[in-house]
């Protein structure tokens, strides 16, 4: 009997032995899942381009076997988690090692190696790709700027995060919001398309689709684009650059602006916020609505401060009143905004806004008066009278041409010349012309010849457009004119000098001539007029360099 007791006793110590090293074994194990972040739990990769995912800290961890090829890690309270470089910090997470995916929840953060953190309340993230999903309150930060939308994918490999749910980016006072965006980390590039809207204190920008530099702070354009400006400035451009923080801007492939008074386009459009300088290059046009000037050139540079512009490159500038237009071309053209001061009865450079009313009121003691200089290869074309001359100015307070260098006027068939030209106009048409020094007037009669009146000065006068009257005043005044009988037939050449002629047009031709004081002159019979008497010094009729259309002022 005893060898049998004997052999259930040694049993049941194997037995014993058995369920005591079984219970230990269980309880490393529990131990070992309880600790927290001493403890570092790792598995194999399944390949080397997947890193592995380690559990840092815990509160509490449990291992959840679905079947035999499904288990989970489950983590929960203040739980870390770092793969690599990077640093995943939640409420609660569970981790599946086969397809090395990691599922959060509750207070989300991503630090991805101190230069990217992200923010959200949801996140799922796939280690074999390294892309995180994160939905709720997702932000992403870089320290320059903030992402904020709710539903974000970030690739932490190529450090690209996407959002199409609607979503905004915060830099400084700068705030950018579109339907969908793709940031890029590398370069601070942020992607926005569909309903793009910029906003900043400075401007209001709207387009479909706009990059954006984070760290430049710098919107470059790729869709048609509008900019509306604090001070009511309209942009509106399809390609281009804006410097946010400088203001400085380049805009390409057509672009355009207007304000409360003037407007402009061009092919490429420069702005300086800084300076409030614009340059507008490649048919340029800029129109001042309040003076009802547009400018067509090359290229134009304007002065917003001193409300000025300079235009180059073949300009050409149309002045309109009263359902009439006058054509001003030359090398280069100017115009600004003076005030004239009352007190000093002299000319001072104005510095005004975008904003300054340039209403012209001749009795004003402070009044706004616009400006226009021409230099080099003047013309000049309206209905009623066309110029030419080196150099021009001409003043919005009484509508004067002033010209220099050779001008050269021409009224119907009527030519005046002279050292300097000051033409008067009214409602776009001539109402008073004054030359001084070697002033000449030439008529031509419909026969061919030419009716002459020179002197030192010489004062017309025009009515309807037409030159009415003419007073030359020199030492001695000297004209040549064809006088006709009672039939219209022409009895001779008649050349007369005197201290004052006064000269008197019908029907744009000249009708009768008076001397004053000092006359002295001869009559020549029509066949016997010396060939050398026909013409006063200085005389050149210049036809072929008269504008025949404002068409031939554009080429």
């Amino acid at each position: 009997m005893l060898p049998i007791i004997i052999g259930i006793t040694k049993k049941r110590t194997l037995r014993l032995k058995f369920t005591i090293s079984s219970l230990f074994i269980v309880f490393l194990l529990a131990v070992s899942y309880q600790t927290s972040a001493q403890q570092i739990i790792s598995s194999a990769p399944t390949s080397d381009s997947i890193r592995a995912i380690r559990i840092v800290q815990g509160k509490s961890l449990r291992l959840i076997t679905i079947d035999s090829v499904t288990s989970f890690e489950t983590i929960a309270g203040d739980v870390i988690i770092k793969e690599g470089l990077t640093t995943f910090y939640c409420d609660s997470a569970t981790i599946n090692r086969k397809t090395n995916i990691v599922e959060a929840f509750g207070n989300i953060h991503i630090n991805d190696n101190d230069s990217i953190h992200t923010y959200s309340q949801y996140l799922r993230y796939v280690g074999a790709d390294r892309i995180a999903y994160l939905k709720k309150n997702v932000k992403l930060t870089d320290k320059k700027g903030t992402l904020y939308t709710d539903d974000l994918e970030y690739n932490l490999r190529t450090g690209i995060a996407t959002y199409k749910g609607g979503g905004r980016i915060t830099n400084d006072k700068t705030v950018l919001t579109s339907r969908d965006g793709v940031y890029y980390s590398d370069t601070k590039d942020v992607y926005f398309k569909n309903d793009v809207h910029l906003k900043d204190p400075d401007r209001d920008i709207y387009t479909d689709s706009l990059l954006y530099n984070i760290k430049t702070n710098t919107a470059t354009f790729i869709a048609q684009t509008k900019i509306i400006g604090k001070d009511g400035t309209v942009i509106n451009t399809k390609s281009g650059t804006y410097n946010l923080g400088t203001g400085e801007a380049v805009f390409t492939d057509g672009a355009s602006f207007r304000d409360s008074t003037r407007s402009g386009s061009a092919k490429e459009i420069a702005y300086d916020k800084k300076n409030n300088t614009l340059q507008m290059r490649g048919n340029a046009k800029l129109v001042d609505s309040l003076n009802k000037v547009l400018v067509l050139a090359g290229e134009i540079y304007s002065d917003l401060n001193q409300n000025s512009f300079l235009a180059s490159r073949k300009p050409v500038m149309i002045i309109h009143r009263d359902g009439d237009s006058t054509y001003i071309a030359a090398d280069t053209l100017f115009s600004g905004l003076r005030k004239y001061d009352s007190l000093e009865r002299k000319m001072v450079t104005q510095k005004d806004t975008l904003k300054t009313t340039l209403a012209i009121k001749a009795n004003d003691k402070d009044s706004s008066i616009r400006y226009f200089i021409g230099f080099h290869n003047v013309r000049i074309y309206n209905d009623s009278l066309q110029a030419i001359s080196d150099s021009l100015h001409y003043s919005t307070i009484d509508s004067t041409f002033k010209l220099f260098g050779e001008p050269v006027v021409w009224n119907d068939k009527s030519q005046v010349t002279g050292d300097t030209l000051l033409m008067f106009t009214q409602n776009q048409k001539p109402k008073r012309l004054y030359v001084f020094n070697n002033g000449l007037i030439i008529n031509r009669t419909k026969e061919g010849m030419f009716n002459q009146i020179g002197g030192r000065t010489l004062n017309g006068y025009f009515v309807d457009g037409t030159i009415d009257y003419v007073r030359v005043k020199g030492s001695p005044a000297e004209s040549i004119y064809y006088p006709q009988d009672d039939d219209s037939a022409y009895v001779g050449m008649n050349r007369s000098s005197g201290d004052v002629i006064d000269v008197y047009f019908v029907k744009k031709e000249l009708n009768k001539v008076k001397f004053v004081n000092n006359v002295d002159g001869i009559l020549y019979p029509m066949k016997e007029i010396p060939a050398g008497k026909k013409e006063l010094k200085g005389f050149k009729w210049l036809d072929n360099r008269r504008p025949k259309s404002w068409l031939e002022l554009f080429e």
